[in-house]
């Protein structure tokens, strides 16, 4: 479902499962977080994240067909796509998520928890989990925190509508924006820049971002609201209604409770 390709110190990991619009299925990420580890172990110094050239879907997002119906925590710690971020954001080497295509729910935390984002004029975003009823989780919700100003954040997930990348650029959420056909020479060129430069150095600073982007003082009794919170959702009849809906192809109708 990827392709891996190593040049020099800069590694390359293509999605690969256009069939399947790339959605990252449990499958799929494992095959994600096994690449990074393989990068890893060859001590790469700057990571490339792609699909395909010329594809109309960078990443359809969760594959919300593997989330339970009911009952139980649909984005636990052990989620797939959880375990996927973190190994982004801990990963020693910057990765570079370049862009073509739209990019759709968990495809958007995806790329928002690289460390720097390249894509084309016409790619767009969507925070998709409103439309399904889900509830994102804390670590979730901070991902799109640190990308995004808070109104930006609130607006993608409240309406679930794509915003386009030159929105997002002028927003300080993407680093780039460039014509699809100089998307590939400009993404490799800054992983080059990027690769010349002190491999150490950065992979410190970059764990020293990862630990402060987290450090957020909350007390015990506000953790809990917001897992009760959680809880209101997923126990609900609107989230098992927005997953059956889903898996039938239909509009989902929600009651607000």
């Amino acid at each position: 479902m990827i392709q891996t390709r190593l040049d020099g110190a800069i590694g390359t990991i293509t999605l690969n499962n256009e069939a399947k619009r790339n959605i990252l299925s449990e499958t799929l990420v494992q095959q994600l977080i096994d690449a990074l580890h393989l990068f890893c172990a060859e001590k790469v110094r700057c990571i490339v994240l792609r699909a395909q050239p010329g594809v109309k879907v960078w990443s359809a997002g969760h594959n919300v067909a593997e989330l339970p119906e009911s009952g139980a925590d649909p984005l636990g710690w052990q989620d797939p796509l959880r375990k996927l971020i973190r190994e982004i954001e801990s990963c020693p080497a910057p990765i570079i998520a370049m862009i073509e295509g739209t990019v759709w729910g968990g495809g958007c935390e995806t790329v928002f928890a690289c460390d720097i984002i390249v894509a084309a004029p016409d790619v767009t975003f969507a925070a998709t989990p409103a439309r399904h009823g889900v509830p994102y989780n804390i670590s979730g919700l901070l991902t799109f925190m640190n990308a995004a100003t808070l109104h930006i954040a609130k607006e993608m997930l409240f309406t679930a509508q794509p915003l386009s990348a030159e929105r997002l650029e002028r927003m300080g959420v993407i680093n780039h924006v460039v014509a699809t056909e100089e998307l590939e020479a400009f993404t490799y060129a800054l992983a080059d820049t990027i690769s010349k430069n002190a491999p150490l150095a950065i992979s410190v600073m970059k764990e020293q971002m990862r630990i402060l982007a987290g450090a957020h003082s909350m007390s015990p009794q506000g953790f809990e609201r917001v897992q009760g919170l959680r809880r209101v959702v997923y126990n609900s009849a609107d989230y098992a209604e927005g997953i059956r809906a889903f898996k039938e192809k239909r509009k989902p109708v929600f009651a607000g409770k």
